[in-house]
């Protein structure tokens, strides 16, 4: 899987990519992380990206040009148009089951504004996909598109060593991950559970689900309704059927 980040802060984001599991990734060839930089793409001899909205109004908008030269490079490498992906508040939030979704593409475009926007004709001509990672404004789109990439990756086949690590973590039929311990048995008076002593698998795995749909229900009840519930676990946790 091959990522695309259009930025005005390259080093930002291959800075905070390549290591850990990702960097990891990325060297072994199960993926690619390139910053592509839209200063790169002005036509202005002082490297300038942005000017002054019309209208009015405060700060500075990024510009349509030096946006679209920078995504068509890509699009002539690749050799044809891939999702494109714009950070912003205004787009839905990103789930797990988008994250998912977008480790099917074999490439993805994240558009990273800054500013007070960029141009709306280069969005339309460009963009496919608006999403945001949560209802609050940053800087700019780096971090959203590096919390993105990050997701996406642990989707990748082979990214993740343990193959059942990715599909046993929190969100996985919207329900949270149930609590973890390791040694010792015994630390500041509390004891490991005797249910993940016992070496009986199938208790094990009845009292992880049980704690799973616990959690969520006490730290994220608003997952439930859409959780992988069986009727009876409905009927148990939220008092109905179906």
């Amino acid at each position: 899987m091959r990522f695309h980040i259009m930025t005005l802060f390259p080093e930002m984001v291959l800075q905070g990519l390549n290591t850990s599991i990702i960097g990891r990734a990325a060297e072994k060839g199960l993926l690619s992380i390139e910053a592509v930089n839209i200063r790169d793409y002005t036509l202005s001899r002082h490297k300038k990206v942005d000017d002054y909205p019309y209208g009015g109004g405060a700060g500075m908008l990024m510009q349509a040009q030096p946006v679209y030269d920078a995504w068509k490079s890509i699009v002539d490498r690749i050799g044809t148009p891939p999702r494109t992906i714009y950070l912003t508040p205004q787009g839905p939030s990103f789930t797990q089951s988008m994250a998912k979704e977008l480790a099917r593409e074999e490439d993805l475009i994240f558009l990273c504004g800054h500013y007070e926007g960029i141009d709306e004709r280069v969005l339309q001509e460009i963009v496919t996909d608006y999403v945001s990672i949560g209802d609050y404004v940053l800087t700019g789109g780096e971090l959203p598109a590096m919390v993105m990439v990050d997701a996406i990756s642990r989707m990748v086949p082979g990214v993740l060593t343990n193959d059942e690590s990715g599909s046993t973590e929190s969100f996985e039929g919207n329900l949270l991950e149930y609590p973890q311990y390791s040694r010792p048995e015994e630390w500041h008076g509390k004891k490991v559970p005797a249910v993940l002593l016992s070496g009986n698998h199938k208790k094990v795995e009845e009292w992880r689900r049980e704690q799973s749909i616990l959690r969520t229900k006490e730290r994220r009840p608003d997952l439930l309704p859409k959780a992988d519930l069986t009727e009876k676990e409905r009927k148990a946790y939220l008092g109905r059927n179906g």
